[in-house]
């Protein structure tokens, strides 16, 4: 795919219903991170994506940044 395509192939977040049934407690955590990051990957290779850019947006790489793209990886994207 294009890097600079602006088509959203795959997407995730504690609000939707199967990442919240996911979750055991609070959504703004690591463990919440963790859920987001594997959900994404597996939607991202259903769709055929498996190598990835990752955008911190100026977030260290620490804590729920680290946890989420753990998840992702663990899931089988590539940064």
């Amino acid at each position: 795919m294009n890097s600079d395509s602006t088509k959203v192939i795959a997407s995730a977040s504690t609000l939707d219903a199967e990442v919240k049934k996911a979750l055991t407690s609070s959504t703004g955590n690591i463990s919440a991170a963790e859920v987001v990051g594997k959900t994404i990957a597996e939607r991202a290779v259903k769709q055929g994506v498996s190598s990835v850019a990752f955008d911190r947006s100026g977030f260290r790489y620490h804590g729920r940044v680290k946890a989420l793209a753990d998840a992702a990886r663990e899931n089988g994207l590539q940064f």
